[in-house]
């Protein structure tokens, strides 16, 4: 029997053996799914504060509970689960996918340490009939010119790929704190070395989702990711520049949208904010454009869209300051109220937030700057840190600009407009609201 018809029976029969390499918001989530479809499977990760917490039956992601990474660990899922930190359990394992962080360098490159040092780890302990599957956002090739390479013509193994050993790439699609598309449900793109890579990484995916999309290579899938965060920056750069030009023109930017997207073809609405942020929204496009620059290319269009999506924070905190102005107020004498740092809602990250950028220019333009944030009690910039406030009439009452940066549902929006003076709305969140009658409001409103 060949080795891949040996992996997929495995696959098949659910005796194989599934290592995900890295426990964040992608890998985390991906070890589940394995497990409820019947795997067993190992979680691994560098950080052993990380696999105390998940041995604890403790979850550190918002959208697994306490309760599923205990039932993980009972069986209660369907299939066995793992969380441990060290590599030797690679040896024993017949899938390993990789979920590692690929952040950008202080110089704006791609910082693909995390993927050589997983790598590195698996060439150790490589065997014939494994299959790898990179699923960490990477620029257009990395998976040719990072992964391959390890396993051909070095100390540790030579093995002809696509015949002795698999190496894939499908990107992770996930989307913290929704509930309407998951791992399962959500189509998930593949693309291998070989077309029999391709076939066997398939195979694994079909287990545990609905659809499964093959694509030509590895960097045509690593190209789809790109495409897919740089559709959704450029896009958010555009209205974000509406949103100026409305600004200049005296109209509603929110007024603009409500209309244009009434329209039932061609146009699909995007909306202005505070900047963009979360891991992959901001960095991914940069991956691209540094690809393009190793090949002599300027991607203008990319450049255009981090410039106008880079300047927002400056535009929010000018808006602010006019807001003040117009009450008669000057910045530098106000107390301002922040409410939401996160980088959307309804979650704890506060990866690349906007938010963040906004609360640094304030801190040093205002008398007194303060957060609420009912999903994060702390916060740290540079050589201050915050804590965050419960959110009460008399705060609401003292300050003098209350900022919406990130439109968490938790927040009471007509009690907080009912107390307050001004409030800078940047996320449209206080329109068309739902006021009862015993309810008086009176606060001005300025919106982005």
């Amino acid at each position: 029997m060949s080795y891949i018809e040996e992996l997929k029976e495995k696959i098949n029969k659910n005796i194989v053996a599934v290592t995900v390499i890295g426990l964040g918001y992608v890998g985390l989530p991906l070890v589940l799914e394995c497990c409820r479809a019947g795997m067993n499977v190992c979680g691994l990760d560098v950080d052993t504060e990380k696999i105390k917490k998940l041995n604890q039956g403790k979850s550190y992601i918002d959208d697994i509970s306490d309760d599923i990474v205990v039932k993980s660990l009972s069986g209660e899922l369907n299939g066995t689960v793992k969380y441990t930190s060290d590599v030797n359990v690679l040896a024993e394992t017949d899938v390993v996918i990789i979920c590692v962080p690929t952040p950008l360098s202080k110089n704006g490159n791609p910082d693909v340490s995390f993927i050589e040092s997983a790598v590195n780890d698996i060439v150790e302990h490589v065997h014939e009939g494994m299959l790898i599957i990179l699923e960490s956002t990477i620029y257009p090739g990395a998976t040719r010119e990072l992964v391959l390479p390890k396993f051909q013509d070095n100390k540790y193994c030579s093995m002809e790929v696509g015949d002795q050993i698999f190496i894939a790439f499908s990107p992770e699609r996930v989307d913290p704190g929704r509930t309407d598309w998951t791992i399962v449900n959500t189509p998930k793109v593949v693309g291998g070395i070989t077309s029999k890579c391709c076939e066997i990484a398939s195979c694994l995916y079909r287990n545990f989702v609905d659809e499964v999309i093959t694509v030509s290579d590895t960097t045509t899938a690593e190209m789809v990711k790109l495409l897919e965060n740089t559709f959704r920056a450029t896009n958010i750069a555009l209205v974000n520049e509406v949103a100026i030009m409305s600004e200049l023109l005296n109209i509603d930017v929110w007024e603009v949208i409500g209309a244009a997207k009434t329209k039932p073809f061609g146009f699909m609405p995007f909306y202005p904010g505070p900047g963009i942020g979360g891991h992959c929204i901001p960095v991914d496009p940069r991956y691209l454009s540094w690809k393009m620059e190793n090949l002599n290319y300027e991607a203008r269009f990319i450049r255009l869209a981090e410039d106008i999506n880079s300047s927002m924070p400056d535009f929010v905190v000018n808006k602010i300051d006019r807001a003040l102005k117009n009450h008669s107020k000057k910045i530098e004498n106000s107390n301002i109220l922040v409410l939401g740092v996160t980088y959307k809602p309804d979650i704890s990250d506060i990866r690349e937030s906007p938010a963040l950028d906004v609360m640094q220019i304030l801190k040093d333009k205002c008398l007194s700057l303060k957060y609420s944030d009912p999903y994060v009690s702390d916060l740290n910039l540079e050589d201050r840190t915050f804590k965050s406030e419960a959110i009460t009439s008399q705060l609401l009452r003292a300050q003098d600009a209350v900022v919406i940066l990130t439109d968490h549902s938790k927040y009471d929006i007509p009690e907080i407009m009912n107390n307050s003076e001004l409030i800078i709305d940047t996320r449209n969140a206080t329109r068309n609201i739902n006021v009862t009658s015993q309810t008086t409001l009176h606060c001005d409103v300025v919106y982005i």
